[in-house]
Formats: C-alpha cells, sequence, structure tokens
C-alpha cells in the first residue's frame, strides 16, 4: 500500500509547490503588463514571496462570523481543495497498473462536484455578499459544464478512449489533433469560466461583491480556497495539453515537450486576466447557451454520424 500511495504523495506535494510558484508568475506578469513594481522584486527575484504568504496565512488567526454555519464553514475549503488534489490522480506515474481506464469520467465527476465547496461557503458564510457571489458561480459552473462535456466529447470520439495514458502516447500525435484544434479556443474559454478567471470572474467580484463568496474567509480558510483555485488552474493546463494539444508521454525526455505545452497554457490563463476586463453577467450566460450550444451539438453529430467505428 506505501509503494502505491508514495507516488501520488509526492505529486500532492509537487503540485503544492508548483502552484506556489505559479502565483508568483502571475505577480510577476501582472506587474510588468501594467507597468507597477510588485512583490516580484523582493530578494532573490521574488523568489521567497510564495513561502512568506504561506506563512502569513497560515500563521494568521482565523476569523469566524458569529451567525456562520460553523461546520460547513470550515469544512467547505477542504472540501474545494481535496478535490481539486485529487484530479492530480490522474496524473499518471511511471507504473502502467495505475493508470485510470475511466480517467475523463473521473475528472467530470469530480469537476462536477466542485461547485458544491464554493455554494457551501457562500451559504454557511451567512453573508448577503459570500452567497451572491456563491449564487453566481454555481450559475456559471453548471452552465459551462455543459458545454466543457460537448468540447471535451470530440477527442474522446476522436480516440475512442476514455483513458488519459492513451493521449499521452506517442500515437497521439496523428491527424485528427488538427480536426481538434478549432475545438481548443472553445474549450479554453470554457476552462476559464471554470475556474472563475478573468473575464469570467463574476463570483469574486470584488467592484460589486467585496470579494464573493470568499468574503468571510482569512487565515487558512482563505488559503485553502486560493490553493484550490490554482490547482484547478494548473490541471486544466494540463488536460489541455494532453487532449487538444497532442499530448505527450507523461515520463521520460519527451514528457518535457508535454509540461512545456502546460506552461505555456497557464500563461495565457495570466495574459487574459492582464488583457482582459470583466464581462457582463448576462453576456456571459448567453455565450455558453446561444454560442457554444448551437455550434458543438451540430459538429458533435455530423462527426458521430460519419465516423467509422461509432
Amino acid at each position: 500500500m506505501t509503494s502505491i500511495l508514495l507516488p501520488y504523495s509526492i505529486s500532492f506535494i509537487l503540485v503544492i509547490l508548483a502552484m506556489a510558484f505559479f502565483t508568483l508568475l502571475e505577480r510577476k506578469i501582472l506587474g510588468y503588463a501594467q507597468l507597477r513594481k510588485g512583490p516580484n522584486k523582493t530578494n532573490l527575484a521574488g523568489l521567497p514571496q510564495p513561502l512568506a504568504d504561506a506563512l502569513k496565512l497560515f500563521q494568521k488567526e482565523r476569523i469566524s462570523p458569529s451567525q456562520s454555519n460553523k461546520t460547513p464553514y470550515i469544512l467547505a475549503p477542504m472540501f474545494s481543495l481535496l478535490l481539486a488534489l485529487l484530479t492530480w490522480l490522474l496524473y499518471s506515474p511511471p507504473s502502467p497498473t495505475l493508470y485510470f481506464s475511466f480517467g475523463v469520467f473521473f475528472f467530470l465527476a469530480l469537476s462536477s462536484l466542485n461547485v458544491y465547496g464554493t455554494l457551501i461557503s457562500g451559504w454557511s458564510s451567512n453573508s448577503k455578499y459570500a452567497l451572491l457571489g456563491a449564487l453566481r458561480a454555481v450559475a456559471q459552473t453548471i452552465s459551462y459544464e455543459v458545454s466543457m462535456t460537448l468540447v471535451i466529447l470530440l477527442p474522446l470520439i476522436m480516440a475512442t478512449s476514455l483513458n488519459l495514458s492513451h493521449f499521452a502516447s506517442p500515437q497521439s500525435f496523428s491527424p485528427f489533433i488538427l480536426i481538434i484544434l478549432p475545438f481548443t479556443s472553445l474549450w479554453f474559454i470554457t476552462a476559464l469560466a471554470e475556474t472563475n478567471r478573468t473575464p469570467f470572474d463574476f463570483a469574486e467580484g470584488e467592484s460589486e461583491l467585496v470579494s464573493g463568496f470568499n468574503v468571510e474567509y482569512s487565515a487558512t480558510s482563505f488559503a485553502f480556497i486560493f490553493m484550490a483555485e490554482y490547482i484547478n488552474i494548473l490541471f486544466l493546463s494540463f488536460l489541455t495539453a494532453i487532449l487538444f494539444l497532442g499530448g505527450a508521454p507523461t515520463s521520460g525526455l519527451l514528457a518535457i515537450f508535454l509540461w512545456t505545452k502546460t506552461i505555456f497554457i497557464a500563461f495565457l490563463f495570466l495574459w487574459t486576466r492582464a488583457t482582459l476586463p470583466r464581462m457582463r453577467y448576462d453576456l456571459l450566460m448567453d455565450l455558453t447557451w446561444k454560442s457554444f450550444l448551437p455550434t458543438t451539438l451540430p459538429i458533435l453529430a455530423f462527426y458521430i454520424s460519419t465516423h467509422p467505428l461509432l
């Protein structure tokens, strides 16, 4: 049992470290994009800054609202972080016996549960701003899960597999990747909405909701919510690189191609935040129901009807 859990434990630790320094990369990019200085200049090019942030957040006194529902208020951030870490179980370690045969289903199940962490956080805080942010996030996430599922169906149908290790093999560099590429933009926009990132950060709209569903959280609880969001961004970047950009082996020398593409997709999340303003909420909902849905359904129906293996 220890030998089975050890690779995953190491993966979780490395993911948390990657998330910490990804926040530093975001601060550097935003600092240069907005022509200002920030914590990216501290000490050795800002490298100790994530460690200082962690020390500050985990040492702060945790303050709970007196009218909050204590148990769900405390457990919701832990639940969100746990779900974010569990998605990285799909990162295949060197042993092929640990691969998920239905890995994509596992991802879709976890992503559908993720909305409960946000909803419980907003509801249990017993704050109007937090509840409004949570309701926005629920409507947004559920709507874009429909688009996400439809878009992800195309590479799955073409590969006739639900196992991510199939996409991470050399045979994934096949001509059908060129057919999937137009769908990649739809997938990326959906990923922005699923992770509540700019320009779809309505669940955390500072200008109208103070801070959204997490307004009543501080210290360790806020750190868990913060970590869950950035871990989800990194995983969606990893998943995008595998499903839509040709994949690559997850171990060995060729893994550098996979992680280069993953870093590029993660950079696009940050570039989008530095470039685009927040959309109107009604336009956000119209985008998925009136644009993405009518676009993806006919393409999927046509491909399913003409695919020789279906």
